[in-house]
């Protein structure tokens, strides 16, 4: 996969780092001659010193031969210019990084597919870490209004049930059941049994009952 990144600060040399590692084809353009400097120390990337609201500077990146473009710039003006301009080029994924999320109704309005803010992002995740100390680990999907979570079975009252008579309801789904190490889809028959970790996929709202419904 072919992924052009607009911005050598911090969210896009992490980023450009983390996509090499796993062996995707990347270029980083940025303006700024001392970070280009160091995300050429630091990348194994073609790196190009310019401007991506530049079609010259778009050109020289073969944008019209990317996967993905991403926006990672701190500034939600350049990045929304930026990606109005590679949409013309028909890249088939345009992704923005956005610092002030009052801009978010503009960035809709111009097609973007998607745009994030990896501040609020962390914050987020470390708000749910925080609130909520038995969940293992958790993922939020789609607009914010769902959540994978894993959870370690204590409560006793769910203990020695069988799956088919806790799962699935209009708020969540149990997907994957962890035991001695090895994950099974989990059969309507299965029991429950004393720590277990389970994965579930859940409606937001209904995490907090859920939690309670496992752990308490």
């Amino acid at each position: 996969m072919y992924i052009v990144i607009l911005g050598g600060g911090r969210v896009g040399l992490n980023l450009a780092s983390y996509l090499i590692s796993d062996d995707q084809d990347v270029t980083l353009i940025e303006y700024d001659e001392d970070l280009c400097r160091k995300a050429a120390e630091e990348l194994d990337a073609l790196i190009i010193c310019g401007s991506g609201t530049d079609s010259k500077t778009l050109n020289n990146a073969n944008i019209e031969d990317a996967d993905v473009f991403v926006a990672a710039t701190g500034n939600d003006e350049v990045n929304l210019l930026s990606c109005i301009l590679v949409k013309g080029y028909g890249v088939p994924k345009v992704i923005a990084r956005l610092s002030d999320y009052n801009h978010s109704k503009a960035f809709k309005k111009a097609g973007i597919d998607f745009a994030i803010s990896p501040e609020l992002t962390a914050a987020s995740y470390l708000e749910k870490i925080i609130l909520r100390p038995k969940i293992a680990d958790l993922v939020v999907l789609g607009k914010g209004d769902a959540e994978l979570l894993d959870i370690t079975v204590t409560n006793k009252s769910v203990i020695g049930q069988r799956i088919g008579d806790l799962s699935p309801n209009k708020d969540y789904i149990i997907v994957a059941v962890y035991e001695n190490g090895n994950i099974t889809i989990p059969m309507q028959e299965d029991i429950l049994k004393e720590g277990f970790k389970i994965s579930i996929l859940s409606k937001t709202d209904a995490i907090q009952d859920i939690i309670n419904l496992f752990t308490a």
